[in-house]
């Protein structure tokens, strides 16, 4: 059997996948964390308890039966400095913390990316001697292997390195005042990092020798559980926030740097963005709601009386840059159902303008789409952002991160010829939903009138809104 490890926002979940696909096993532990406006850390050592607890959970679950290989993903552009040994000197900067934004500017890239948080913690370090760039999931790879590890591509893109050369681009890191020896070594994603120490085996129960396989970010771990492997085919990940994953020939160029792009195992570019909006907003407005109980009554809202754009914090990302953009509702909701309401279907407008921005690019999208993510439990939201697309979508038998890492440490230890050969043993399709086209006209005009309000805002490039509406012109005559 294969072990994948996922290292999520708001808890560690580890899982046991046989040959076929069968979840034989399943362990989870929460994680808990330090919140204050843009800023967001937690414990790296949290970290290691949350994994060794979900562990053991999962070999409890699936006595008698040996450890494969494993893999380990975990939230990306989440950071940490380390000394020699491998011990944390600083907290983990999460993937929305957002105070590096002079290191950001200076560095060209976003804030919420690994290479600036990486400054911003290195100037207020006690010393940078011996000091070592570590990413979430090397931390916990390097307690079960007892030492320190090369990290991986996919983890190792928002620190700056440079996928079509194979390289870090020591030149200009050099200049951001950065020594080469800060960096690890990178191998792709599916290479053997090491194997589980005798130091892992007795803090987990995973036998010592077990390989240890080179995993993906959290979105990529997911597009692989979602079995979207193919040019043309996207994979939303609804969860606290959207990320749209895909897979295309070539990478797709953005100048603004809203979309980038990943590199698979076998050499197939992995486009894609992460927003700001997402479920987050609905725990947000509503901490103590019955997600099925308000689900039924939203139903009686389409569309809903007040607009969303449901961000769960400050500053958007994807499907534009704009630091300072905020939550907003047009309009006042009748009920809090309505409110709920709202915030589905902002989530779904969201989507709908993401994969227009994409198409703005040039991304291919004639490949299937499918769902992913907490977000994808609720039938009702399903259907709802199937509408509000207008186009048909997959869901898979199982979806999360942790299976897309059991899927690839499978590839990685050569159980399959290739990663599509290994996630089509072990995923299955759920079912398929299709849009009422009656649904999709309704929800036409609530979402031109949102793509309307973020160009006034000035969020949204005009050029991108106007695409936006002639391909809502286009579905519409089609």
């Amino acid at each position: 059997m294969w072990m994948g490890i996922d290292l999520g926002t708001q808890s560690v979940r580890a899982v046991l996948v046989g040959d076929d696909g069968t979840l034989l096993g399943s362990g989870a532990a929460p994680l808990g964390g330090s919140r204050d406006g843009v800023r967001h850390e937690q414990s790296p050592d949290d970290w290691w308890e949350a994994a060794r607890t979900a562990i053991g959970g999962a070999l409890a679950s699936a006595p008698g039966r040996d450890v494969r290989a494993l893999a380990v993903c975990g939230t990306s552009g989440t950071v940490l400095l380390t000394d020699g040994a491998g011990r944390p000197l600083t907290p983990g900067l999460m993937y929305d913390d957002g105070r590096a934004t002079a290191e950001a500017a200076a560095a060209g890239v976003q804030p919420a990316w690994a290479l600036p948080k990486a400054m911003w913690l290195l100037n207020r370090c006690p010393t940078t001697s011996g000091v070592h760039l570590t990413h979430q999931p090397d931390f916990i790879v390097s307690r079960l292997t007892g030492r320190r590890t090369a990290t991986d591509s996919s983890h190792a893109l928002k620190t700056g390195y440079d996928l079509t050369a194979g390289s870090w681009p020591h030149e200009k890191l050099h200049a951001l005042g950065l020594a080469p020896d800060l960096f690890p070594e990178v191998v792709r994603p599916g290479a053997r990092l090491g194997e589980v120490g005798a130091d892992g085996e007795a803090a987990t129960g995973i036998p010592a020798g077990t390989p240890v396989i080179a995993g993906m970010t959290d979105g990529c771990a997911a597009q692989i559980a979602s079995g979207s492997l193919d040019v043309g085919s996207w994979n939303s990940v609804l969860g606290t926030t959207l990320v749209l994953k895909g897979v295309t020939a070539r990478p797709i160029h953005d100048e603004t740097g809203v979309v980038y792009n990943h590199r698979a195992p076998e050499g197939s570019w992995l486009p894609g963005g992460a927003s700001g909006v997402g479920a987050g907003a609905l725990s947000h407005a509503f901490p103590d709601a019955d997600p099925a109980r308000f689900d039924a009554l939203a139903a009686a809202h389409e569309p809903s009386t007040a607009l969303a754009y449901p961000l769960v914090s400050r500053g958007e990302r994807f499907p534009f840059l704009a630091p300072d953009a905020t939550p907003f509702l047009l309009g006042e909701p009748r009920s809090d159902a309505d409110h709920w309401a709202a915030l589905l279907q902002g989530v779904g407008h969201t989507e709908r303008l993401c994969l227009d921005y994409l198409d703005h690019l040039g991304a291919p999208q004639d490949g299937p789409l499918t769902f992913t993510g907490g977000g994808s439990r609720s039938a009702y939201w399903n259907q709802l952002r199937t509408d509000i697309l207008g186009r048909t979508v997959h869901i898979p038998r199982h979806s999360e991160p942790a299976l897309g890492m059991a899927v690839l440490a499978a590839y990685g230890a050569g159980a399959a010829p290739t990663l599509a050969d290994a996630a089509g043993r072990m995923i299955g399709l759920g079912h398929v939903l299709r849009p009422d086209p009656a649904r999709t006209a309704r929800f036409l005009q609530p979402y031109l009138t949102m793509v309307g309000e973020l160009e006034r805002r000035g969020w949204l490039p005009a050029p991108v809104a106007t695409h936006a509406r002639t391909r809502a012109d286009a579905l519409e005559t089609s």
